[in-house]
């Protein structure tokens, strides 16, 4: 079957002009190649196969656990499977964090449980803590409370996540998330709970990582599922004073060294330089990891070991990132971001990309570039174009791994999913396979194969950026 593909593009190439186009320094034949590997991505790809294999086989791989590390032996194995030319593990180090027990209940005057789950890093309540609870808006208003006004008080911030395609009501509630515990500790609070950062209006509670500051005091942290903060509220307003009842069993244990697992289909005349794309391998602990970050991991696989079976390698070297403990702290994009500057490989990245935003289709490309590359920003949107992509010369913006070697001068593209759903599974128990639908799986496969085989089959310079704060 591979035979006959590769005899109809030959004729393809036959029949079409091979004028490289000076802009772009790409020809008819390198297009009709990308189309070949989308199409066929189309009609099925090897993507259904890997993230069922992933949840399957290894299931919830929270960084520093037995599970992360079967990950990341699964990861390379599959790699090689697939054909890569080259595989290998980069260490990454950094802190672990365990989750115990977690349970809550409001005492008075409505004596009910609650859904709840403890943020990443958060410690715990060593033993069982009941105080009253005061609700905040969101967190500006936590912050404006006056100083001391918290104390011995459980301080409950009840904003709500807003539901976008592009997850823009993301950043406006997370803030509630990482800074919420260093604003109540601020205020005298023994603890805080936030609405879970979420879209969903199922019980289940969302995780996520938090951050503690330097000289402010370390207090529980944990979210509620969105149907018990509207119930919390409920109580709240009706006047009485509500008391809840937390017990929290978290541990710090030290450090643990995992790996970002590589593999690449050696470019033929410029192998040294590269063309990213990937996902992050590590999960929390509570769903099997299937939407974040296995779909990522599963499409990029997917469509790096399609160029890797076509008759002739790309120009440049495309290199598939499975990136090591992404939810905690941006370790793998963090350790691959600064052993590339170390090397003095930051210009070798012509083009990175990364897919973490779950399995819904492609609906946008766009990409941070030096103006002179957009003519083959834009070929490649044509190619892309009957997948329902269209190309945006504003906004986007780099995946979270992508974004430290993007700090360091690297160019990016994005393939903008339709995340509608992805904050309604995000960080939950319900993140599982079956939110998965794997034709939109292979449209992804599609328009990563084809951004991926484009950007290494063209010579055109995409240039460095401003280094930036990440």
């Amino acid at each position: 079957m591979r035979l006959a593909r590769h005899l109809l593009a030959l004729s393809l190439f036959a029949a079409l002009p091979a004028l490289a186009n000076d802009a772009t320094g790409l020809d008819a034949g390198d297009l009709a190649v990308a189309a070949g590997l989308r199409d066929q991505a189309m009609q099925g790809s090897e993507a259904w196969d890997i993230v069922e294999s992933l949840t399957t086989e290894v299931g919830p791989r929270m960084a520093g656990t037995p599970a992360d590390a079967a990950a990341v032996q699964w990861a390379k194995a599959k790699f090689e499977s697939l054909g890569f030319d080259r595989v290998w593990l980069e260490p990454v180090t950094f802190p672990v964090w365990l989750r115990g027990h977690e349970r809550a209940e409001v005492v008075a005057p409505y004596p009910q449980p609650l859904v709840i789950t403890a943020l990443g890093g958060s410690v715990g309540t060593d033993g069982r803590l009941e105080a009253e609870v005061v609700e905040f808006a969101d967190l500006a208003a936590l912050q404006a409370a006056p100083a001391g006004s918290l104390e011995g008080k459980i301080a409950f911030i009840s904003n709500r996540m807003v539901r976008f395609k592009d997850g823009r009501g993301y950043g406006p509630a997370v803030g509630a998330r990482s800074r919420g515990a260093v604003e109540a500790a601020k205020k005298g609070a023994v603890a805080v709970v936030i609405r879970s950062i979420s879209t969903n209006s199922d019980r289940f509670a969302h995780t996520g990582t938090m951050r503690y500051d330097e000289g402010v005091p370390r207090i529980p942290a944990a979210a509620m599922s969105n149907p018990d903060a509207d119930l919390l509220v409920n109580m709240i307003r009706r006047g009485k004073p509500v008391t809840l009842g937390l017990d929290i069993a978290a541990e710090h244990p030290g450090e643990y060294t995992s790996h970002n697992v590589i593999g690449e289909i050696r470019g033929r005349d410029l192998p040294g330089e590269v063309v990213t794309i990937g996902g992050h391998l590590d999960s929390w602990d509570l769903g099997t990891g299937a939407i974040d970050d296995g779909a990522g991991v599963a499409i990029t696989m997917a469509a790096g070991a399609a160029i890797g079976r076509l008759e002739r390698a790309p120009r440049r070297t495309v290199r598939v990132i499975a990136y090591a403990n992404e939810e905690q702290g941006l370790y793998g994009g963090k350790v691959y971001a600064e052993n590339r500057a170390t090397a003095g490989e930051i210009a070798a990245h012509q083009l990175s990309a990364e897919s973490d935003f779950g399995a819904g289709r492609v609906y946008a490309l766009r990409a941070g570039v030096d103006p002179a590359a957009w003519p083959v920003i834009e070929k490649i949107g044509e190619v892309l174009a009957p997948l329902g992509v269209v190309t945006e010369r504003e906004g986007g913006s780099p995946g979270p791994d992508v974004g430290p070697i993007v700090a360091r001068g690297a160019t990016w593209a994005q393939l903008a999913q339709d995340g509608t759903d992805y904050f309604d599974y995000h960080h939950t128990a319900n993140d599982t396979l079956d939110k998965i639908d794997p034709k939109a799986l292979d449209q992804q496969v599609a328009a990563y194969a084809t951004l991926a085989w484009l950007a290494a089959e063209t010579d055109v310079d995409f240039g460095t950026l401003p280094p930036r704060q990440p």
